[in-house]
Formats: structure tokens, sequence, C-alpha cells
């Protein structure tokens, strides 16, 4: 899907002469604990030809910890993954739809202070299932309406009024399209090599909403442009576009094959992602990977499920795939695309699937299928 050692040469230069990583496992809460355990199977079962070995360390974060600890991320979390760890794996988080005092989202909290700046979000389709689908997502993850600068105050009539902060600054607009143009790059490079892919070439498509907010999301905008038109030479093989937000969600899903890849700021970014997931037949199957300049954490899109949790029935695909787009963050291309292919085996079968592709497997029999494919 992406070869971060071309993509992120401008990140934290990850040692691929390293013959053993340490990854942080963070299971979170809910199908979290059932699917963390798949990514680190696939992991464990690589082929030795790879030349890889992989510690793990067990962490904490989550609302179930919150509610036995007062504490959603422990500091001890965060000091190991800072110190003692390569990347991570994070589960599921669940998120109370009304306020609880002193909660927080423990991966949001992370993403902060590691610096994960950008969610990346690759969404395909497996050839021959579906619809063509291949783009992907590249998601600013530090700042818009996600600052959590909200406030309530009553009116002189009694009446309430709920105001947010929507913050876009120069800096984090800057970074995320680098990150995002750097992989239209790099999905070029893979296509002049013989990659299969929907476009021709690369196409970068900024997604906004500033024919109302001029200035924020207009922020957002110009300063990409920007970025675009100062780097041109270095660029000129990437083509930039594009759309407001409400006609990206229609095009998205009248015509996707037309999109490559898409930058957009925090909460357009988080919608556009999980409804993409649509496309392609369920959120059990879209991986993600937070990055930043020294740490990646690749994370499934799909959340707690409380509904189908300890049944053994959660999909473990977008995990595994998490798993590899990890690996390529890291610079391990070859058994990421190991990983990739074998998913995409198991996909075209109908043998062996979880409920929400419309199967009657369990978790751990589709891991095994994954796994036997290497």
């Amino acid at each position: 899907m992406l070869s971060s050692r071309s993509t992120l040469r401008n990140l934290r230069a990850y040692s691929t002469q390293a013959k053993t990583l340490k990854i942080g496992l963070i299971p979170g809460d809910g199908i979290g604990r059932e699917v963390i355990p798949a990514g680190r199977q696939v992991l464990e079962a690589l082929p030795a030809s790879h030349g890889l070995n992989f510690e793990f360390v067990e962490l904490q974060a989550g609302f179930e910890h919150f509610k036995k600890t007062g504490t959603a991320l422990p500091e001890e979390t965060v000091e190991i993954l800072k110190n003692e760890t390569d990347a991570a794996l994070f589960g599921a988080v669940s998120s109370p739809t009304t306020k609880v005092a002193g909660y927080s989202s423990p991966i949001v909290a992370l993403r902060k202070k590691l610096g994960l700046y950008a969610n990346v979000r690759p969404v395909k389709s497996v050839e021959g299932i579906g619809r063509p689908v291949d783009m992907v997502i590249v998601r600013e993850n530090t700042e818009d309406l996600y600052v959590k600068e909200e406030k309530i105050f009553e009116n002189a009539d009694g009446t309430k009024t709920a105001e947010a902060i929507k913050r876009i600054t120069e800096n984090a607009s800057t970074r995320i399209g680098k990150i995002a143009l750097e992989i239209a790059l790099q999905r070029q490079a893979q296509r002049d090599l013989g990659a299969a892919s929907l476009h021709p070439s690369s196409i970068l498509t900024i997604t906004h909403k500033s024919n109302v907010l001029s200035v924020s999301d207009g922020l957002f905008r110009e300063t990409i442009r920007n970025f675009y038109n100062a780097n041109e030479a270095k660029y000129s093989s990437v083509k930039l576009q594009e759309q407001i937000v409400d006609s990206m969600v229609y095009r998205m899903f009248r015509e996707p094959e037309i999109f490559d890849v898409v930058v957009a700021p925090n909460l357009y970014g988080d919608i556009l992602s999980d409804g993409a997931a649509a496309l392609v037949g369920s959120l059990g199957v879209v991986p993600s990977a937070n990055v930043g300049e020294n740490y990646v954490i690749g994370e499934p899109c799909h959340g707690s499920a409380p509904d189908i949790e300890g049944k053994g029935i959660s999909n473990p695909i977008a995990t595994i795939r998490s798993t590899a787009l990890m690996l390529e963050f890291l610079g391990y291309a070859k058994p990421a695309a190991q990983i990739y292919a074998a998913v995409d085996a198991n996909l075209k079968e109908d043998s062996i699937k979880t409920p929400d592709l419309g199967g009657k497997s369990s978790t751990q029999e589709v891991v095994q299928d994954i796994i036997r494919r290497f």
C-alpha cells in the first residue's frame, strides 16, 4: 500500500538492519482485547527469511482502565512507548456519548503526547470484489475541533449555549500537506515500477469547507496549496485538486475510483475515513497508522463493538492490515507486502470470513487462515 522508507524520508530514520523490534500492545476496550493478539500472532508467524524477531510489552489504556483506576492513559504507558519500544498497536477504545468527569480519549491523548500528527488510512478493495477503490485518506491528527476546548454557559433567558474551538494552524497544515504529498509521490513510484492502480498518475485532493469557514478551512486549503506551489519541481508529478467536504462525501460514494490521496482536517478526515470503509465491506477490514516524526502506532479503524465483545467473532483483518502498515512505516516493506497478500487471498475466498462480512468464522479461524498463506 505504502512504502515508508520513501514516504517518511523526513521522519525519524528507523534502522532497517535491526533484527529485533519491540512492539507495545495496547488492547484498550471491548474487542480490542481480541484483535490485538491477532496482530501479535501474525508478527510472530512471519517467515524467518525476513530476518525479523519481535518482543512485546503489554500496556494499559482505555475507558475500562479509567473506571478501575481513574486514569485512561497511565503515564507509565506513555513513558514505555517513548523510551522502550519501536512502535505500537492500539486496539479500540470505548467512548461514552455523555460527559464523564475526568475522562478523555486515550488515543487522542497518545497522538498528542507522541506527536502523531498524521492518521493514514488506506482504503483499497480486493481485486474482483465489489467496486474498485484505491485511495489513502490522510487526516490531520492534532487540532481542528479535536483540541477539545469546549464550554457551556447559561443565557439570560435560562437556556444554554455550548461553544467549541476549531483550531487550524499553518504549521500543522503544512506538515500534513507535506506527508500527503510524499505519500502521493510514493504511490506514483510504485506505479512506475508496475504496481496495479486505478490511477495513471498521482492526485492529491484537499478537502475543506472554506466556502463557509473561509478563515479556518481557508487557512488549511491555502497553506497546502502554498506548500505545493513552493515545491512544484519536486511534486510536479502530483496533480492538486480540491473538494468541498459535502461534495467530497457525495462523490466518494458515487465514484470512489477517481480519488487517490485525500488530505483533510481532523473532523472531516475522521468522517470520510469511516465512511469510506463502507466502500470495501466493513470497518473490520480498514487499517490505519498514526504517524509522527519519531513514532508510529498501528490502529484498526473500528470501535470497541461491545455488542460482539467476548463472542470470538470480531474481524481481525483491520488489525492485521494495521500491523502491516506499521511495518511499512518502520521501513519493512517486504514482510508488510506478504501480510497484505495473505489477507487479500483470504478475502477472495468465501469460506472463512467473520459475520460482518457475511461469514460464520471465528476470529481465530480467520487469523489461522491468513497465517497459513505466508
